[in-house]
């Protein structure tokens, strides 16, 4: 699959695909994250941003209603890199506190609050985005 740059408002880019909402489409948005890291100079966060991309992907897979999700890699301004995963589903997803027992799912949230400075939801009429930020280890 071919990984895109385009230009956002603020001159900064920003890498996005529509990717099938099913398990293997991680794969292409670890690549995305990747593409995206090494082209801002940011080869160090790259561990982090895939990990996160990951988490967030599953969570749309398992989550969203239809048969398509949206990857978002981009830098807001340059202290910031942004990855998001878009869905039309409107359920707020839940960080898990429990242990959950011997589950070895759910915990992905918790994983993305601990790997990013912030995170959050941002709720559209038609659906939601999740996201969580790095801070840059410095100028592009």
């Amino acid at each position: 699959m071919t990984v895109t740059a385009t230009p956002r408002p603020t001159g900064h880019p920003g890498y996005s695909q529509t990717l099938p909402r099913e398990p293997e489409s991680a794969a292409v948005a670890r690549q995305l994250a990747r593409t995206a890291l090494a082209a801002w100079g940011q080869e160090a966060l790259i561990e982090d941003a895939v990990l996160i991309i990951t988490e967030l992907v599953s969570n749309a897979v398992d989550h969203a209603h239809i048969g398509s999700i949206r990857i978002i890699v981009s830098r807001p301004s340059e202290t910031f890199i942004h990855i998001g995963v878009v869905d039309r589903s409107k359920a707020i997803p839940l960080m898990r506190t429990d242990s959950n027992g011997d589950q070895l799912r759910g915990r992905g949230l918790l994983m993305v609050d601990a790997l990013t400075d912030r995170w959050g939801t941002d709720l559209y009429r038609w659906g939601k985005q999740v996201w969580g930020e790095l801070k840059c280890d410095g100028p592009r």
